[in-house]
């Protein structure tokens, strides 16, 4: 056959046998068709640019040897004529570049042609958005806010397992915060609060004897370094002395004078800077009203016990056999007092000192060596004040006497001491009071024993006016007697 077949159906485009269109009479045939070789099948010729097909013609407008030359030319594999292709001037070969099963999935579908660059012009320039930039003030912050929040965590992460290891993530102890009650909070006139106030007064007192070394305690009386103690903590020593404060902090101090029968005794001390407690009023105590006892007892220094007034005007005899007696009216009190809290203070509630604590009474047996019961006793501070002003004044103290003396109880009903001795112009004799009279109370406070009437009056200081109540015969009679210093 030596010309082109356009009307058996095949179409060389989709690659199978589809019914062709009717030409109309008169049409000339299509500019392009697959050529058929005589003795050829009808085995669709291979894509362009796929390689030549031996025993093809070639295409003037390809490479395939003996493909015959095509009217259109190459351009028709490019891109569609003008119209698009179903418009009538369409290249046969048209097809959807990426729908065309025959193109080569490696050639371009466009050719991009580069703008021309102005000359002169400066390309703009560009920024890597991935290439490493300076670090700023925040980067700089949070570096060492994010370690320290690693090395927290690192931390009480294995806080967390050293503790459960060591047992103590096993139980919970205690219950959920609560508020703080009132007593917790230290406040000054608590305990706490007091006790903080008054130790920097208190002193622990060292005196050197022939037997050793005596200790006891005091307190700063006067801001120039003056120490009230007892007399039985000082009494037999070699005259040296030294003071611990309560910071540990030791000085060297002098006997400055003392009295056996008040035990009292005045030391003193050279240290700059040094806070005198302060006085309270030992009259105006009353029974049930909360004190504290500080000292070193038995060498515990800055000892703080606390207790009440037991009871008012108890009064005392005391000392060492073959030694003076010493006689006062005391504070009874049960806080905890023993060996070497004598010659500390005694405090009320409001951090006043009320007395100088000096005895205690035990049930132990002679020899031994005696402890805290509850019932301890204190010189009211009132005398103990007026006995230290005499010391510092005078070197010695004055003793306050009425000029009478009893001989013991009357043994009958109503109690009371009979006189046994009134001195002649003394305060007893001229009140008139006469031996055999019976004194059944002095300022309201009975008397029933011998004790009662020395201790009592030596709580007055000499000029005191003091109501007597007493009996002559059956007769209760009162009187005024203006106390005296003895005359030694």
């Amino acid at each position: 056959m030596g010309g082109t077949d356009v009307t058996d159906g095949w179409d060389w485009r989709r690659g199978g046998e589809t019914p062709a269109p009717a030409r109309p009479p008169g049409a000339g045939a299509p500019p392009v068709g697959p050529p058929t070789m005589p003795g050829a099948d009808r085995t669709p010729l291979a894509s362009p640019g796929s390689g030549p097909t031996p025993g093809w013609p070639a295409s003037s407008g390809g490479s395939t040897p003996g493909w015959p030359a095509s009217p259109v030319g190459p351009a028709s594999y490019g891109a569609p004529a003008a119209g698009g292709p179903n418009s009538a001037d369409a290249s046969a070969w048209w097809s959807d570049a990426l729908a065309d099963p025959w193109r080569d999935p490696a050639a371009p579908t466009a050719v991009v042609v580069p703008g021309a660059v102005a000359p002169g012009a400066e390309p703009e320039p560009v920024t890597d958005p991935d290439a490493p930039g300076r670090p700023t003030l925040r980067h700089l912050l949070l570096i060492p806010v994010i370690t320290a929040l690693l090395a927290g965590t690192l931390g009480g992460a294995l806080g967390y397992a050293f503790a459960v290891r060591g047992g103590a993530g096993a139980a919970v102890l205690g219950g959920a915060p609560a508020e703080v009650p009132a007593l917790a909070q230290r406040k000054p006139e608590s305990l706490a609060g007091v006790a903080e106030r008054v130790l920097p007064s208190v002193v622990t007192v060292r005196v050197s004897s022939l037997g050793g070394t005596s200790e006891g305690s005091g307190f700063v009386a006067t801001a120039d370094g003056h120490v009230i103690t007892n007399d039985h903590v000082v009494a037999g020593g070699t005259g040296k002395a030294s003071v611990v404060f309560n910071d540990g902090s030791t000085a060297p101090a002098t006997i400055v004078g003392q009295d056996a029968e008040s035990d009292i005794a005045v030391i003193k001390v050279s240290r700059p800077g040094l806070r005198p407690v302060e006085f309270g009023d030992s009259d105006a105590l009353a029974v049930g009203d909360p004190v504290l006892a500080i000292g070193s007892p038995l060498s515990l220094a800055n000892t703080v016990t606390a207790g009440i007034v037991s009871a008012l005007d108890r009064t005392m005899q005391a000392g060492e056999p073959g030694g003076p007696v010493r006689y006062y009216a005391a504070i009874q009190t049960d806080a905890a007092v023993n060996h070497g809290n004598s010659g500390g203070p005694l405090v009320d509630g409001a951090g006043r000192v009320v007395g100088v604590n000096s005895t205690i009474k035990s049930l132990v047996a002679e020899g031994q060596e005696a402890g805290n019961i509850g019932l301890a006793f204190a010189i009211p501070i009132n005398q103990a004040k007026r006995v230290t002003q005499d010391i510092i004044g005078t070197g010695k103290a004055r003793r306050t006497v009425i000029g009478a003396r009893a001989d013991g109880p009357t043994g009958v009903v109503g109690g009371g001491l009979r006189l046994a001795e009134v001195e002649p112009s003394g305060p007893a004799d001229g009140a008139g009071l006469k031996v055999g009279d019976v004194i059944l109370k002095i300022n309201g406070r009975p008397m029933t024993e011998p004790t009662d009437l020395t201790a009592l009056v030596r709580k007055y200081a000499p000029g005191s006016v003091v109501t007597v109540e007493y009996r002559r015969g059956s007769t209760r009679q009162n009187t005024s007697v203006t106390l005296a210093a003895d005359a030694k």
